[in-house]
């Protein structure tokens, strides 16, 4: 097993399975944020053949967008053999100004592990009633998210600082939640050609700022984020 993996390993020897929380996009100009939550149990570490196929699972930021994309198709093969289990969510640019960007991207996170608990029952887990999905009574899953803990944050969690370069969920997470916004901002990409979302996915590069000041914002721009490049 590789690092991330004999974190995970480790964590579920009291645990049944994990849930890995990371988001993408809180640092862009542009665009919603997203976060993936990714459910791992100890049968993915009984699968010589799934720890072989998850081995060059890594932080996202350590990765090429081609090697995203490639891993992605890795959790996708995992969770269609019932291996994993992960979901994506976003909070919008009208989020992000009503809720501030932290907000906005508690929020997401929230969503995305709402996903995960309205799938519980397939995971045989215990979960609380149908009104209230959130399995905070489940005392053998543990959620840890990227960062420090969330506050506030519905769900039981610890935060894990650097957790996308320790932990193999919160990696998984990590991949889901940059390569699902990064295809959002491609196809704003093609509402909006000016700005070359395609390129820096809303990031403020030097292009990206050139753009602004060409052309002024956009309805997806984050109006507080702008304030310094278009003063």
């Amino acid at each position: 097993m590789n690092a991330l993996q004999r974190y995970d390993a480790s964590l579920l020897e009291n645990y049944s399975s994990l849930i890995g929380i990371d988001e993408a996009g809180r640092g862009c100009l542009a665009g919603p944020v997203s976060a993936g939550a990714c459910y791992v149990p100890r049968a993915l570490f009984e699968s010589p053949e799934a720890l072989e196929q998850s081995a060059l699972i890594n932080d996202s930021k350590q990765l090429t967008a081609e090697a995203r994309e490639a891993q992605y198709e890795v959790l996708q093969s995992l969770q269609a053999r019932d291996l994993i289990d992960f979901a994506v969510a976003f909070a919008s640019v009208e989020e992000i100004a009503e809720l501030n960007i932290l907000g906005a991207t508690r929020l997401a996170m929230q969503r995305a592990v709402d996903q995960l608990a309205k799938r519980a029952s397939a995971w045989s887990l215990p979960h609380t009633a149908a009104e209230d999905p959130l399995f905070r009574s489940a005392s053998d899953v543990k959620l840890l998210a990227d960062g420090r803990a969330l506050k506030p944050f519905p769900y039981a969690h610890e935060g894990v600082v650097k957790g996308d370069g320790k932990s193999l969920a919160i990696a998984m997470a990590s991949i889901a939640a940059k390569v699902l916004r990064d295809r959002e901002m491609r196809l704003l990409a093609q509402t909006y050609p000016a700005y070359g979302f395609e390129q820096h996915k809303g990031y403020g590069t030097a292009a990206h700022r050139a753009a602004l000041k060409a052309h002024g914002a956009t309805p997806v721009h984050r109006a507080l984020f702008l304030r310094k490049v278009l003063g």
